[in-house]
Parts: C-alpha cells; structure tokens; sequence
C-alpha cells in the first residue's frame, strides 16, 4: 500500500513527504472536524483501543467558541 501511496504522491506533484499513516491522520481529523464522535472516528479507523484514536482530537482545540448548540443546528448557524 506504501508504493501505491508514493507513486500517488508523486503523480500528484504534492511536494511534501507523505504517507498512508499521513492519509489515515487526514481522514481521522476531518471526520471529527466535521462532527463525527469519537466512537464513530474509532470504528471507522478500526481501532481496538479508544486511546489510539483519541490522539486526533487535537484537531478539536477550538475552546468554547467551538461548541454549537444544538439551537444552533435547528436555526441553521
């Protein structure tokens, strides 16, 4: 899986060193970007370990001005 990610970084022309783990790192932190809970994010990675995944929720650092209420989704904000 390796070579096929390299040969498609290179046809790409990305400039920047990636990886499948770089892919897996990507899809992890948009599934929670986009409100995915962490359960859901763990299953779809196929992680045994809850920690395991825990580790992309550094992408949700965004503090209180981050939380939507669910008012907010009714409302369409």
């Amino acid at each position: 899986m390796q070579d096929a990610v390299r040969r498609a970084v290179l046809a790409s022309g990305i400039a920047k060193r990636a990886t499948r783990h770089t892919f897996s790192h990507s899809f992890a932190a948009h599934v929670l970007e986009n409100g995915s809970d962490i359960r859901t994010v763990q299953e779809l990675r196929c992680d045994k370990d809850l920690a395991r995944t825990m580790i992309y929720t550094h992408v949700l650092n965004r503090g209180p001005a981050g939380m939507q209420s669910p008012a907010d989704w009714l409302l369409g904000g």
